[in-house]
């Protein structure tokens, strides 16, 4: 399948590194102007540099500001006015004791993982639907649906994205533009490994500790391994093609078969 996203701009949130690195990777490949979000500057900068030498001759724009607050989101509009296909990839995530989580904590995890993709979707559905095309996608997770003991909070979020996009594909209905949810599995990142570090010991070398917590914490994935980037990179790009036209108000999973059931 050939994708040309020739003459597009895309945004993707939160990526600087990880999931939203290898996304932002995958569109350029594909020809796209791809807006490279993160927080500071110096970050931004960086990731810039590391994409950039990895697709030689893209065209990346640096975005540095805070998509989580009114603030941030205003300046990535005035840097990037118009977007054709918008990827709400930022996100955070930890372990944590469901009955130690303050109501502070609960709020941040909606504000990060849900208001942020909101906020977008409201500056950018209007300019999309006027233009008659337009792709906006929600990174969520498999624990939108297999809500994880340790991370309540955080399947709690994502959980509502899977509604944000949900909704919001039906206030896009018969525009050109389309509103999915990809629900990434496990993933390979550094955040991951971290968070891998938190619940296996420490003193084991990386592949034995993929494999022992993917034993004792995943064991549902058909893959007995973490995803790659990558592999949640293409599905983002085929979505965000012409050939994805009639796939919309989805939850697409690339979950190595995580979430055991037969519906997408």
């Amino acid at each position: 399948m050939q994708i040309d996203l020739t003459g597009r701009t895309a945004l993707v949130t939160g990526s600087t590194q990880g999931i939203g690195a290898a996304i932002a990777a995958g569109l350029a490949r594909s020809g796209a102007r791809v807006g490279v979000n993160g927080r500071n500057e110096k970050r931004v900068a960086e990731g810039v540099e590391r994409l950039a030498a990895e697709v030689p001759g893209a065209d990346f724009v640096p975005v540095a500001a805070d998509v989580s607050n009114e603030e941030g989101a205003q300046r990535v509009l005035e840097t990037l006015p118009e977007v054709d296909i918008l990827v709400n990839n930022l996100g955070i995530f930890g372990s944590a004791d469901p009955l130690e989580i303050s109501d502070e904590e609960w709020r941040r995890y909606f504000e990060v993982n849900v208001l942020a993709a909101v906020r977008l979707i409201r500056m950018y559905l209007p300019g999309m639907t006027e233009r008659g095309w337009g792709r906006i996608q929600n990174i969520a997770s498999d624990s939108a649906v297999v809500i994880p003991a340790e991370m309540i909070h955080y399947g709690m979020s994502k959980t509502a994205l899977l509604a944000v996009g949900r909704g919001f594909a039906k206030q896009a209905a018969g525009t050109g533009v389309t509103v999915n949810s990809v629900i990434a599995g496990p993933t390979h990142t550094g955040g991951v490994e971290d968070f891998v570090y938190e619940l296996v010991d420490r003193d084991l070398p990386w592949d034995e500790a993929q494999r022992e917590f993917m034993r004792k914490h995943r064991p549902q994935s058909l893959l007995h391994r973490l995803i790659e980037p990558e592999e949640i990179a293409h599905m983002v790009v085929y979505l965000s093609s012409d050939q994805a036209s009639a796939t919309t108000g989805g939850a697409l999973r690339v979950d190595g078969g995580y979430i055991d059931s037969i519906l997408p």
